[in-house]
């Protein structure tokens, strides 16, 4: 094809665009200028139907934290107009994804959604959209096309860790081999807690064992730490990295039946009451409290900007990448290393827990110890 042909056959691929977008144009003024999901939500009132979908209840933040905040956040949100539709998957990916499509028959507004399984959950997430509900993905980091995310740094949970291990082993990080115990693989969060906490223990401290804990069980972690001990012997383990509390307690119970005198350092996530009261006790070394207030805040003024078809620039002020999303709106909220040394000025001062929850009998003595009144 000579220059002139060429360029008339661009002129005309050319024009038929300009027809094209006109045309498109024209639909959307005809429309109100934007698509018919957004119109609707633009229009929505303070009565918007939010549904909010959490993975699990073994660990105890999501029933006693997370769906409270939330719940409370969306009411203060849409002066008390706002209803939440709520559903937990305790931990199966198929019952949340099951979920998602009776959240879209209800036809909710918007979805806040804590995927079992950040995979499994992108087909539902495209589903939600086709139907023009929005979807915020809270604490995980789902994929498919969702609109916003609020979570914690969570490579930097597991630098947290990886740090506070070290400082409890001090001069012993090198005298035996310490056992890793991750999250559970199907939880994106627990790729970035083993990321973190490597990037701090590699090349410090010997790993003898590392397992991948399926769905995040304590009897899972439990069962791997009896494997732990048989293969490496107790007088070679030095310390425990934990990705969780409830983990931690599985770990703790099999150290005890593995007849150590003193308890390694373990360390944990989410300052769960038995984890605190481990703390005070001295069995568990810390964990990784994550103020739960403005994590569910950021994912109810998302969900309801959302809902009202606003921007989210006052509320999102940081982009993070999923596998198939780039630059999703998002609110990182930081973490804080829970020790004996900080307990009456983080989750006693926030009032996550009373010292009397706390300190219960059998930890009575201990919380004296502690000044903890």
């Amino acid at each position: 094809m000579n220059t002139r042909m060429r360029r008339a056959a661009v002129a005309v691929a050319a024009t038929a665009m300009a027809v094209s977008l006109a045309a498109c144009g024209s639909a959307k003024e005809a429309d109100g200028g934007s698509d018919s999901s957004s119109d609707a939500a633009a229009k929505k009132g303070d009565d918007i139907k939010v549904g909010l979908l959490l993975p699990e209840n073994q660990t105890a933040r999501y029933e006693k934290f997370d769906r409270v905040l939330i719940e409370k956040q969306i009411k203060e949100l849409t002066n008390n107009k706002g209803e939440v539709v709520y559903a937990n998957a305790k931990q199966d990916a198929t019952v949340q994804n099951q979920q998602v499509e009776t959240m879209i028959t209800n036809k909710v507004d918007v979805l806040i959604v804590d995927a079992v399984d950040a995979k499994a959950i992108a087909n539902s997430v495209k589903k939600a959209k086709d139907a023009g509900i929005p979807v915020v993905a809270y604490d995980r980091l789902a994929e498919g096309p969702i609109d916003a995310y609020t979570s914690f740094d969570n490579e930097q949970v597991g630098k947290t860790q990886g740090e506070a291990l070290l400082k409890a082993l001090g001069d012993k990080a090198e005298d035996g081999q310490i056992v890793m115990m991750n999250g559970s693989i199907t939880d994106p969060n627990a790729a970035l807690f083993k990321k973190g906490a490597h990037s701090v223990l590699d090349g410090k401290v010997k790993i003898g064992k590392e397992y991948d804990t399926k769905e995040w069980k304590p009897e899972n972690a439990n069962k791997n730490m009896e494997g732990a001990i048989s293969a490496l012997g107790k007088g070679k383990i030095v310390g425990v990295y934990s990705a969780n509390d409830g983990m931690a307690g599985g770990i703790i119970t099999a150290l005890k039946a593995g007849g150590f005198d003193k308890l390694p350092p373990v360390t944990g996530q989410d300052a769960e009451l038995a984890g605190v009261q481990r703390i005070v006790a001295g069995e568990q070394y810390m964990s990784v409290y994550k103020p739960y207030a403005p994590e569910a805040e950021a994912a109810a003024k998302m969900a309801v900007a959302l809902a009202h078809g606003e921007s989210l620039d006052s509320v999102a002020k940081d982009k993070v990448d999923s596998p198939t999303t780039k630059g999703v709106p998002s609110v990182l909220v930081p973490v804080v290393s829970l020790t004996q040394d900080n307990i009456k000025d983080t989750v006693i001062k926030d009032g996550v827990y009373t010292v009397n929850e706390i300190c219960t009998a059998k930890f009575k003595a201990a919380c004296d110890k502690l000044g903890l009144e």
